[in-house]
């Protein structure tokens, strides 16, 4: 199961490291950006949607619940499935059939049709992106999969800083209907670079008379620790993701125009710390180490970013730092996560998506508890919390 490697000393006589599979990098990103853009671009038509659907703006927003539930579910499956027939049937297949949700979901003309289509939209993402992640690491040496992992991840990210606002441009000349389809015509798009980069196959089916990979066989105790370190980190992420534009409107009194430049400086730190956190995954000695440092410094972000509202452009700079903090942990997460049998990968991988729904449902049930209560003043105490019981997890499982 996963180890935390040591780094190599640098030596003239170890062997180069092999060449990092670019296109296939490119390929993945663009998968994840596509399955992110599925769900994340609604954002700025959940007005526009309700009227269209006829239904309360609350039952059109919990459409994103309907979708994380059902991409949490179906990533559990495709990684387990991944592992017994191979990946390739669910990077190019997954895609595809997101696309085919997202038509069908531009042609909804109740509530019921686009719950049923957005859950499938969220099964069909689900079924694809952690086998994403499983096979940039099966195409890539151990010290490589922090950088790999980091790029796939920055599809995500990219979606908060290009595809959001871009969503919202097209939507003013095709309406909500039309982004829908956009977003499948990127899908089609990746299933086909996905098609392409994978010609040469680095694993198959399972051998015949080999036993079945087992999800016994992949929850070691380690791998359960990892797991719950990442639902720690998710949820740190996600209660500043979710509630950051929200914070700054309550606090400074900006309209929704005014945070556009706030959130596109949030997605870039989120982009900038997951990039140095691969780096920093492949480089040093210790993973565990180095996610259990980067947690506790966004906790201490944390208390200052939410506890301490100098001014505007200081508030942006605290968000800024924070959330670079918080992306270079998820790096050496996921490469040590990565770090299994192959024969198990797709299933540890899928599961750390299902955890990462979980991570997400919890960020937003404990925000929504925390403002009732306690309003913004409580967010630091609860993220610094959250983020120091990722730190202890880490530290023990070095142990």
């Amino acid at each position: 199961m996963p180890r935390d490697l040591p780094a190599p000393a640098a030596d003239l006589s170890l062997p180069a490291l092999p060449r990092m599979p670019w296109a296939l990098l490119a390929a993945a990103c663009l998968g994840m950006f596509a399955a992110s853009s599925s769900g994340t671009t609604r954002a700025p038509f959940l007005i526009d949607m309700a009227r269209d659907l006829d239904a309360s703006l609350p039952m059109v927003a919990n459409l994103m619940a309907i979708t994380s539930v059902a991409w949490g579910i179906a990533s559990l499956l495709a990684g387990a499935g991944s592992d017994r027939w191979g990946r390739r049937p669910f990077l190019v297949g997954g895609p595809l059939a997101l696309a085919a949700c997202m038509a069908g979901l531009s042609t909804s003309t109740g509530f019921a049709a686009a719950a049923l289509w957005s859950a499938l939209a969220g099964a069909c993402a689900g079924g694809f992106t952690g086998v994403l992640m499983a096979e940039a690491s099966a195409r890539t040496v151990d010290r490589q999969r922090g950088r790999a992992l980091g790029w796939v991840m920055a599809g995500q990210s990219l979606t908060l800083l290009v595809g959001v606002p871009l969503a919202a441009a097209i939507g003013t000349l095709v309406g909500w209907r039309g982004v829908n389809l956009c977003v499948g015509g990127l899908a089609v798009l990746a299933a086909a670079m996905l098609f392409a980069t994978t010609l040469r196959p680095v694993d198959g089916p399972r051998r015949a008379g080999a036993p079945a990979p087992s999800l016994r066989a992949a929850l070691s105790p380690r791998v359960l620790n990892l797991l719950a370190m990442g639902v720690a980190e998710r949820i740190c992420y996600g209660l500043t993701a979710v509630y950051f534009a929200t914070f700054l409107q309550t606090t400074y009194g900006l309209s929704l125009g005014q945070v556009a430049l706030p959130l596109a400086l949030f997605a870039l730190g989120n982009i900038g710390g997951t990039v140095m956190g691969g780096q920093l995954a492949d480089r040093l000695r210790s993973r565990m180490l180095t996610f259990a440092a980067a947690m506790a410094a966004s906790a201490g972000a944390a208390l200052v970013l939410f506890g301490w509202t100098p001014g505007l452009v200081e508030t942006v700079a605290l968000g800024f730092g924070y959330v670079f903090l918080n992306a270079i942990a998820r790096p050496s997460l996921m490469a040590a996560l990565a770090n299994v049998p192959d024969e198990v990968r797709g299933t540890v991988l899928g599961l750390n998506v299902t955890s990462a729904s979980l991570g997400w449902l919890g960020a937003a049930a404990l925000g929504g508890w925390m403002m009732a209560q306690f309003g913004f003043a409580g967010f630091g105490p609860l993220t610094a919390g959250v983020a120091l019981l990722g730190t202890g997890m880490a530290v023990i499982g070095r142990r």
